[in-house]
């Protein structure tokens, strides 16, 4: 199964919805597919669990989508417990388990090793985390995950390789850096949920 596919199949079904993406081929991917500026790219491994629940709560009536990576995920495994606390109703964690540190040199991580993502976010408390076995079992769950209208995480096993690598490399590239990245998506939520995050320069009224 690859990553890109299940990304396609989604795409449409997310709408509007805020995406925090990993660094690496996801966010290349999603930026092929869905290009906007309510796409952030996260260049932090281990930092898309964070981000995506506190701008879930922040913004409670707008759907927010996570799209993390299996070693991204690792970097900050502490985070699954506050996850499952918060449980925030809005928020869709996609996780895509290819085996390998995608973007800094195909390293094998944990779960090539064993190491199972879904059972642990479901010792950590997650209730609505799953596996999905097919690119249709993926969209028939994110499907679910938008009627059951309750935080949900859903995995996929995906292909590894330094082919699959070269083909997400081909893809176009940003067309802003970091830093821009980071106050469009700002000047984005700013403008569709109509209230401010950055503030004016100048003196305040």
């Amino acid at each position: 199964m690859k990553r890109v596919d299940c990304l396609k199949a989604i795409a449409e079904e997310t709408g509007d919805a805020l995406a925090i993406c990993t660094v690496g081929g996801a966010a290349a991917e999603w930026n092929a597919i869905r290009p906007g500026d309510g796409n952030f790219r996260c260049r932090t491994l281990g930092l898309v669990s964070s981000i995506a629940t506190g701008l879930a709560l922040a913004l409670p009536n707008r759907r927010i989508v996570a799209i993390d990576g299996d070693g991204a995920l690792l970097m900050n495994a502490c985070g699954l417990p506050t996850l499952a606390r918060q449980s925030p109703a809005n928020l869709i964690y996609l996780l895509f388990d290819n085996g390998i540190y995608e973007a800094s040199g195909l390293r094998s991580t944990a779960t090539k090793a064993g190491a199972d993502l879904i059972a642990m976010a479901k010792g950590a408390g997650v209730k609505n985390a799953c596996w999905a076995s097919s690119v249709e079992d993926f969209m028939e769950e994110l499907k679910s995950s938008v009627t059951r209208k309750a935080f949900s995480m859903i995995a996929a096993k995906t292909e590894r390789g330094i082919e699959y690598l070269k083909s997400w490399r081909r893809l176009p590239s940003f067309q802003h850096g970091e830093v821009e990245n980071g106050f469009r998506f700002m000047r984005y939520i700013e403008k569709t949920e109509e209230i401010r995050v950055v503030p004016l320069p100048g003196p305040r009224n």
